[in-house]
């Protein structure tokens, strides 16, 4: 069993996030808290696996919290469950050893296939030799490292050369469950990109087929792409 540990600042946003997760098969939710010296404390006195960390807590941030268990040798892994979309956070989470990053509002079945992710990583290091990992073990690894956080393609694909999952899944967080087809533009400034880099995204999760565009004309100008999410919900 997979024991977690959630945190966030809200207590009925954690009581969520924990009955999500104690859905899913092969997890167990070891507690909640709601600040980082809480966390702290309880990861002290518990043994966890996996934290569901979010970035705004009121003592000091998620990161700062990510980086302390790092400096302490506390080899809990931790996933970010966040509203903060800007790219700084997103790569500082990456360099600090977050697994994934879910940015709210999200789904049950995009964190179960997070989860699920983090769940093949585990069983492939636990079947892993010790000693004198093979490249096919090592792809092996890094394969369900990234299955969670290929869920966007929703068939273990990789991403090409020079693009970020992180990157991925801000636009597709952006575009899925919306109510209306966005711009370039606008997925841009919801995303936290610039609009090229936007717009780059959006068309890598169009030939993916998660993403299609209508054209909207207008008295004048040229007319302007609408994007819409395709893919699973």
């Amino acid at each position: 069993m997979i024991e977690v540990l959630v945190v966030d600042d809200d207590p009925h946003v954690a009581r969520i996030n924990a009955a999500y997760v104690s859905k899913i098969p092969g997890f167990h939710v070891a507690g909640s808290a709601h600040s980082a010296a809480e966390a702290l404390l309880f990861l002290r006195q518990h043994a966890v696996d996996l934290v569901l960390l979010d970035h705004y807590l009121p003592d000091e941030s998620g990161l700062a919290l990510l980086r302390r268990l790092r400096s302490s040798g506390m080899e809990t892994e931790a996933i970010m469950v966040t509203a903060a979309r800007d790219t700084a956070t997103v790569r500082a989470a990456q360099r600090h050893g977050a697994l994934q990053y879910i940015v709210k509002p999200f789904t049950f079945a995009h964190l179960r296939g997070k989860l699920d992710g983090y769940a093949a990583l585990r069983r492939e290091l636990a079947t892993a030799p010790r000693a004198g990992a093979t490249q096919e073990t090592v792809d092996r690894l890094f394969g369900a490292a990234a299955r969670g956080a290929a869920a966007w393609g929703g068939g273990g694909e990789t991403l090409p050369k020079g693009h970020s999952v992180l990157t991925a899944d801000l636009v597709r967080e952006v575009l899925q469950g919306a109510a209306k087809a966005f711009s370039a533009q606008e997925v841009a400034d919801r995303a936290g990109l610039s609009r090229q880099t936007a717009q780059r995204y959006l068309k890598l999760l169009e030939s993916a087929g998660l993403v299609r565009h209508r054209l909207k004309h207008g008295e004048t100008g040229r007319p302007v792409h609408l994007y819409h999410w395709a893919g699973p919900p």
